[in-house]
């Protein structure tokens, strides 16, 4: 095996400037760098990544704590992570937290423990001790998909000091709801997420908006949670059924909530769009396998995956920066579960 030694005289340089060239640890000169290059490309040679965490005090690790990783919208927040992460010469280490508070905090933990050099989490919906153990041990980190705040002592909201990935929620709710409005919809539903959510009350805020701009009032028993689960969602769906006056038209609020509100109206045989028109946020691949083909809200999840890694790389090269928050708009496709006939797929941003 080639050596650090063999390195050095292959490029006639010494073997402190192959380290600093190999860990960025001091600057170096463009050619004196490509030749140092040149010749590990040359004889094939491994850094050794323990030796080289002991000089940096880095791993060149990341991890990933996210909850329901089967869901097909974190798998693709997933491969953006990964793919971001390993064209940075970045390695994954990946734990789900199963959305428990308690969980989290000790997954987090340990991935800390593995001396990654930062952390991505989509945080649960009380993350306290989470936030806790990332402010008293100072660990890099950004919150993916789901936004943090913290309670000002004016009783306000705002941030707290941790960069934030997520895409818009509001905006592309309230789209679903004002285009089953304008086609002549007059009882909405929401099955809602997981309640302490940030996803699930922005995207409720988004509903109440889309109604108000379509002229409609807002009715409190037309909103249920599901839970962010398709179980959750199947139960909510069937509590909207049995209302008096039922909704004619549904807005789900990730893609699990809307196999469960299918299996619902599929108990009671009723179809969509016929006996209920259905709008859902969050597409996924076979969204448009089905009959009727889903109209839906995609987001752009691997973009979010992969834009989380670099603003946790801009954290670690400038540890005091101003905390940011990033959203990423959302695009609607328009299919035909919502009642409109079948037209050539368009995404538009919202």
């Amino acid at each position: 095996m080639p050596t650090m030694a063999d390195v050095a005289r292959s490029a006639g340089v010494s073997v402190a400037t192959v380290s600093h060239v190999l860990n960025g640890t001091r600057p170096v000169l463009p050619h004196t760098r490509q030749a140092v290059l040149d010749a590990v490309e040359e004889l094939g040679y491994t850094p050794n990544g323990l030796a080289r965490s002991l000089v940096t005090s880095r791993t060149r690790s990341i991890g990933l704590a996210v909850s329901a990783i089967s869901n097909p919208y974190f798998t693709e927040i997933l491969q953006g992570v990964e793919s971001s992460a390993l064209e940075h010469g970045y390695s994954l280490l990946i734990a789900d937290p199963h959305d428990d508070p308690a969980h989290e905090r000790k997954v987090v933990q340990l991935l800390h423990e593995r001396r990654v050099d930062g952390v991505i989490v989509a945080p649960s919906a009380q993350p306290r001790e989470l936030v806790a153990y990332l402010t008293r041990h100072a660990v890099p980190a950004v919150f993916l998909d789901r936004l943090v705040h913290a309670a000002a002592d004016d009783g306000e909201r705002e941030a707290p000091g941790f960069d934030q990935v997520c895409a818009e929620n509001a905006e592309p709710t309230a789209a679903l709801v004002t285009h089953l409005a304008s086609l002549g919809h007059r009882r909405i539903g929401l099955v809602a997420g997981l309640p302490g959510l940030s996803t699930t009350s922005e995207r409720i805020n988004g509903y109440r908006h889309g109604l108000a701009a379509a002229g409609l009032p807002h009715d409190e028993r037309l909103v249920v949670h599901g839970d962010s689960s398709a179980d959750g969602a199947e139960r909510a769906t069937a509590s909207l059924l049995s209302l008096a006056v039922p909704p004619t038209a549904l807005v789900t609020a990730n893609n699990a909530m809307t196999i469960g509100a299918l299996r619902a109206l599929r108990e009671r045989d009723l179809s969509v769009p016929g006996d209920m028109a259905l709008c859902c946020f969050d597409d996924f691949d076979w969204a448009d396998l089905f009959s009727p083909r889903l109209t839906a809200v995609a987001q752009p999840g691997r973009e979010l995956g992969a834009r989380a890694v670099r603003v946790l790389l801009d954290r670690l090269a400038a540890p005091d920066r101003p905390a940011r928050t990033l959203r990423l708009p959302c695009t609607f496709v328009h299919r035909t579960s919502c009642g409109c006939p079948a037209r050539p797929e368009k995404g538009t941003d919202t």
